[in-house]
């Protein structure tokens, strides 16, 4: 065996898990296998390892991308059963979307799946090395990202329900390769690696190979200088914290608390906000819009900053809006839409739809902090479960959708039903929206746990009942 490889092994990565992990064995892991030299490593020697965790499996993500990508699972299953380790494959359809990297939309996809399947306290780990830090922060520093991009990924940080962890990041690919080979290990090899026309291979293949000729250290030190940057912006977050807080009211602002921070403290504290409520940051650009004019404007304008992920309007509400009301600012989910449909049964279910099967998972994780939906079993619910389709599909407000809220009544626009309820509307965007999807239709079912169509409506011959409740990760005022 080589001397690289003898610097990784089972025993390397258990010290390691336990330094990250103060529970560690006593926890469950759950590895994200693409099937690559990294992630085969790791899945590997975590099954070798003589201090296994309490439980061990791995999720694999089919993009449906590449030609070879059922290929591809089908090597991940083998390699798990050969390690005897349980493998679930999850499966999604990623289209590209015009202006948007296909590598984003395709990340944003697997994270989102692996997300919804992570158990409470649950541990994900991916096979994220040294040689990916360098090339995270330099292309975060070719972006003129600040001190959050530079600081790279951390080694250890909330997900989902649980904890994301990478615990290789202090080796290298050529180790980690190196200890494959010893182990005769087979991994896959995706020949998309070599499209130079993607920025990180770009940087893999043309300019890393000359920066380690003349730094053969570079990737250390430039995860040296990520720690660096991560500790600064700790101090960052503790100053906006408290800055925050002397501006709240409720979830809002006070406008005239952050007009009186100078203009970079108050750039911080709203960068802290917007993170801290789940919601993607704002460019530079829109975040010196809210710091400045938006904060200047008149009381009675208000005026908002809007922003998302892409031009995908469906995409939209990943981004965020905040909106100027009086004195107040108030941060909610992005309500941009490309069109109106005329009613429900034309709008299309889209790449950013969630498919919810209730029932082996009756509880449902929410992206974007905004809480989980719950099947609660009840002799005298309102829903009727042998009526409810599986998967039902979570989706967010669009325009144009209907319900019928009462037997036998009209469907009705749920614009009115929501100014009926009195639901404010800093909150209408945040509604989760359960829909049946089929190749005939798409049709609304439940808004929430305020409103259900008809169509899955219990009667008192029902034999399955229950309740939906909607439990949010803040509180309304």
């Amino acid at each position: 065996m080589s001397r690289s490889a003898d610097k990784f092994g089972p025993d390397w990565l258990a010290a390691r898990l336990a330094e990250l992990l103060p529970a560690y064995p006593a926890v469950s892991l759950c590895v994200a296998l693409s099937g690559g030299v990294d992630s085969t490593v790791l899945l590997a020697a975590l099954a070798q390892g003589k201090r296994s965790a309490t439980g061990l499996r791995a999720l694999h993500v089919d993009h449906g991308i590449r030609p070879a990508s059922k290929q591809w699972a089908a090597q991940c299953r083998a390699l798990a059963r050969r390690q005897r380790v349980p493998l679930k494959v999850l499966t999604t359809k990623v289209e590209r979307v015009a202006g948007e990297s296909l590598e984003a939309t395709a990340r944003e996809a697997r994270y989102r799946l692996l997300a919804n399947e992570l158990r409470p306290g649950e541990i994900l780990l991916t096979a994220h090395h040294s040689d990916d830090q360098l090339e995270t922060v330099l292309l975060q520093l070719l972006r003129g990202s600040g001190l959050p991009g530079l600081a790279g990924m951390p080694s250890i940080a909330p997900f989902a329900r649980g904890w994301l962890g990478r615990p290789l990041l202090s080796r290298s690919r050529a180790e980690l390769e190196a200890w494959a080979r010893s182990h005769d290990l087979q991994w896959i090899d995706d020949d998309s690696n070599a499209d130079e026309t993607l920025d990180r291979n770009y940087l893999r293949r043309r300019i890393l190979p000359l920066i380690r000729e003349r730094w053969p250290g570079a990737a250390a030190a430039v995860t040296r200088s990520a720690r660096h940057a991560a500790e600064a912006q700790s101090l960052l977050d503790v100053l906006a914290r408290a800055d925050v807080e002397r501006a709240s009211y409720g979830e809002s602002l006070s406008v005239k608390t952050l007009r009186a921070l100078p203009l970079s403290r108050r750039r911080n504290a709203l960068r802290f906000w917007i993170a801290r409520a789940g919601y993607l940051a704002p460019d530079t650009r829109r975040l010196e819009e809210i710091a400045g004019p938006l904060l200047a404007a008149r009381a009675d304008a208000n005026p908002f900053v809007e922003w998302g992920p892409g031009a995908a309007a469906v995409r939209a509400r990943f981004g965020g809006r905040v909106q100027r009301c009086g004195d107040l600012l108030q941060l909610l989910a992005s309500v941009e839409v490309a069109r109106t449909p005329a009613d429900d049964s034309s709008r299309e279910p889209t790449p950013a739809d969630l498919a919810w099967f209730w029932r082996t998972s009756p509880r449902f994780e929410l992206p974007n902090n905004l809480g989980a939906l719950e099947l609660v079993p009840d002799a005298r619910g309102p829903l009727d479960l042998d009526l409810l389709p599986e998967p039902v599909t979570i989706g967010w407000r669009a325009g144009g959708e209907r319900l019928s809220p009462r037997r036998g009544g009209p469907r009705r626009a749920l614009k009115n039903l929501l100014q009926e309820a009195r639901v404010p509307v800093t909150e209408r965007a945040r509604l989760p929206l359960l829909f049946s999807v089929t190749s005939q239709e798409v049709k609304l079912l439940a808004v929430a746990d305020l409103l259900l169509d008809e169509a899955v409506q219990a009667t008192s011959a029902a034999r399955h009942r229950a309740r939906l409740r909607w439990k949010k990760t803040w509180h309304s005022h």
